[in-house]
């Protein structure tokens, strides 16, 4: 079996200080977006006193903690909606030749699951990277395929694809 070629983004790196009698000591949590491009991403976050290790750590999490997403060509199957705490993320299919249209967190997780032609808004207060992550990993987890919602409703593949209005 060929070894498969991950996609790591790092979203974002903090700097965390925790106040001790011996006076402040100085950690790293990373914040890291991992998928294959071919339909598979996964996020992770990871915490050590060196920034190479948190990454490391992230990244190992991302790659363990996978979703497989449906995927139509470049682009999805339809619009989706996804949101996590305040933060809420709108995708929508585009044609081929869009290109990705998307900002930086919804950005890494569109090229690590290999999507190349969408369009991402995000929408609300909320501005935190972790948060628009998981917003838009829990829009594209409700993405489903046509034979699996042809499957669910006990018709054909093309009555569902086709939208029949009978």
């Amino acid at each position: 079996m060929a070894e498969k070629t991950f996609v790591d983004t790092v979203v974002s790196v903090n700097r965390v200080t925790k106040v001790t009698k011996g006076g402040k000591r100085f950690s790293f949590s990373a914040f890291v977006v991992s998928g294959d491009q071919q339909g598979n991403v996964g996020m992770g976050l990871g915490k050590s006193r060196e920034v190479s290790s948190a990454i490391a750590k992230a990244t190992t999490s991302a790659r363990k903690n996978l979703i497989s997403v449906s995927v139509r060509g470049t682009t999805i199957p339809y619009n989706v909606e996804g949101s996590h705490g305040a933060a809420k993320v709108v995708i929508c299919s585009a044609y081929k030749g869009t290109g990705l249209i998307a900002g930086g967190a919804a950005r890494a997780v569109m090229k690590a699951v290999g999507i190349r032609d969408v369009l991402v808004k995000s929408i609300g207060p909320s501005r935190c990277g972790q948060n628009l992550v998981k917003a838009t990993l829990n829009a594209l987890a409700k993405l489903r395929t046509a034979e699996h919602i042809a499957q669910l409703r006990d018709k054909s593949i093309e009555s569902v694809v086709k939208g029949s209005h009978d």
